[in-house]
């Protein structure tokens, strides 16, 4: 069986163009999460606030970040995209947050086969409204969880650039060592 973590290639064009594994289709409230030891999704919530996923969100194969979980990626086109489902994107933006005290990065990307998004270069493009309901999910999507997220303004492509080779970098240092043992929470 293929780990959608570990053996599927993050591409050919990195940094900036990469394989995308989707878990979770824009429009959800359900927050599926790739689990560790089996390469599957797991439930990991209902989420507590009236609030939708703004975009595809899911993670490039083959990264680890400095939350301990792959590089998470919005995925912006036309459509919800299944869970585990391979998407071809490109990086047009960044958004870091502070969540639970440690960085996490978003990276902002467009479906490179999807007509209507794939010409965009930069997240700039986008309609304002677009950017605003994308960056406001992430400030309330765990209020009613009782915890608070900070999430600072969008980047331009460029600073995706040295937090995804970080996170190929992070992932490949922490294969040779070998990964822990990963217990279901």
């Amino acid at each position: 069986m293929t780990h959608a973590w570990h053996d599927i290639t993050p591409g050919s064009r990195l940094p900036m163009e990469f394989t995308t594994v989707i878990e979770i289709p824009r429009g959800s409230n359900v927050k599926y999460e790739l689990e560790k030891t089996t390469g599957l999704l797991k439930l990991d919530r209902i989420l507590y606030s009236s609030v939708h996923y703004p975009a595809n969100y899911g993670f490039i194969p083959q990264t680890l970040a400095e939350d301990d979980d792959p590089l998470d990626v919005l995925v912006l086109c036309q459509e919800p995209v299944s869970p585990l489902t391979i998407v071809y994107a490109r990086a047009i933006g960044l958004m870091t947050m502070i969540d639970s005290g440690k960085k996490d990065h978003k990276l902002l990307a467009v479906a490179l086969d999807d007509p209507e998004y794939n010409a965009f270069q930069e997240a700039a493009e986008l309609p304002i409204h677009r950017l605003n309901l994308i960056r406001r999910f992430f400030q309330d999507y765990k209020l009613l969880e009782g915890k608070t997220v900070e999430v600072d303004e969008l980047q331009p492509a460029e600073a995706a650039k040295p937090i995804i080779l970080e996170a190929l970098e992070r992932y490949s240092d922490q294969r040779r060592k070998g990964f822990p043992v990963y217990r279901r929470n």
